[in-house]
């Protein structure tokens, strides 16, 4: 298969745009060459001037007629087709003035002359309001038929299907460059929504990564600094784990810029167990939690609301101890993967959810599941729940346990 040798960018510019202006000269002349096509039905009636049938000055006054119907036909559709109507009152005087020359050329020089009618048509059909061009397509056939009684009936009776199908055929032409236009800014809408939620998941993947990660760095280092006068062995120990969360957290970091990164639970729960016993919190975690059939979604999810409700006990909770459980549990809606974090610190000292808790609201959601946090008798709780299969999660009343306490 050949490639195609202009980028998108310069093939863009080489498309004339349906239902806008032209933005260069190139484009003008192109929506000109095909608008000009369409003038086939004026070589009755030039043929009809350059016959001889006619005075000097009827042949005269039907050419500057001609030209000037020409020109408010190519303003009507070359400005207009594919627009809404605004009320313009230019708008509705020149299909007026459309109509007028075209009776007015058509009762004085003759039957040749009846093919402006299906301009006149066109021109109700692309500029008018669609309810306005039901009626006065018709209308234009009937005025058509009434000069053709002046002296061409039968071409008359010839062109009426003609003008009738063209009009309304235009309708649907117009239509169809509206919903063009339409479809256009809707994927341009549809592309700003799409940078709008990569930024999203950036923010909450960066927030996530970079607070449990430099909680457990700043804990190391005050570790660090209290062990260094009398024991610097254990001390030389912390500064090499700072160095490998730091490692890590840059590797994490890079994976969530790109968009790969899924955290797993198992990892999540070995990173918990080093977070919290690093803050002297005594931890009580599922040793090896069973997540055969459980979706790479909900594992995901669920990982992140864990790494952020550690993060959250290392921070802000002055916790001694920390529960965390995995069940399985059966609802009405289906069946539900389940974690529970708890601990007994005394928590923030502000009630409005912080950015990690709203990003991690968001981010199960978006997987179907849902989020309850809050304070429990003795301390703070924080309960995630997602779909094992598909549907939305919520609280059931029978529970299979995931994994075995530690």
């Amino acid at each position: 298969m050949t490639e195609d040798p202009l980028p998108d960018g310069a093939r863009t510019e080489r498309i004339v745009r349906m239902g806008e202006s032209p933005r260069n000269l190139r484009e003008a002349l192109r929506k000109s060459v095909w608008i000009v096509i369409w003038l086939v039905f004026l070589s009755s009636p030039v043929h009809d001037l350059v016959s001889g049938h006619h005075t000097p000055a009827a042949t005269a006054a039907g050419c500057l007629g001609l030209a000037a119907f020409v020109a408010v036909y190519l303003m009507l559709v070359f400005r207009h087709m594919g627009k809404a109507f605004t009320g313009s009152l230019a708008v509705t005087l020149m299909v007026l003035a459309l109509g007028a020359l075209a009776v007015a050329l058509c009762l004085t020089l003759g039957a040749p002359w009846l093919g402006l009618f299906v301009y006149v048509s066109v021109a109700c059909g692309t500029t008018l309001p669609v309810r306005v061009s039901y009626w006065t397509i018709p209308l234009t056939a009937v005025v058509m038929l009434l000069v053709g009684l002046h002296g061409g009936e039968e071409d008359a009776r010839n062109l009426v299907l003609l003008v009738v199908l063209i009009g309304f055929a235009m309708t649907g032409v117009r239509q169809l460059v509206r919903t063009t236009v339409e479809l256009r800014k809707a994927r341009a809408t549809v592309a700003q929504l799409a940078a709008n939620e990569e930024r999203l998941r950036l923010a909450r993947d960066l927030h996530d990564l970079l607070g449990h990660s430099l909680s457990l760095i700043t804990l190391k280092s005050e570790l660090a600094g209290r062990m260094l006068p009398d024991h610097p062995d254990k001390a030389a120990q912390q500064v090499a784990d700072i160095e490998q969360v730091s490692r890590q957290a840059l590797v994490d970091v890079r994976e969530a810029v790109t968009g790969y990164r899924r955290p797993r639970l198992a990892g999540e729960l070995a990173g918990s167990q080093v977070a919290l016993t690093a803050a002297d919190v005594v931890a009580d975690l599922p040793a090896e939690p069973a997540l055969d059939g459980v979706p790479e979604e909900t594992e995901s999810a669920l990982a992140w609301a864990l790494r952020e409700a550690v993060t959250n006990v290392v921070r802000h909770s002055g916790a001694r101890r920390c529960t965390v459980e995995l069940v399985r549990r059966q609802t009405l809606d289906g069946p539900v993967l389940e974690l529970s974090v708890e601990d007994d610190g005394s928590g923030g000292s502000s009630s409005a959810p912080g950015n990690g808790l709203t990003g991690l609201t968001e981010r199960l959601e978006k997987a179907g599941g849902s989020l309850e946090a809050g304070r429990v008798r003795h301390g703070f709780r924080l309960v995630a729940r997602a779909p094992l299969e598909g549907g939305r999660a919520s609280v059931g009343a029978s529970e299979d346990p995931v994994g075995s306490g530690a």
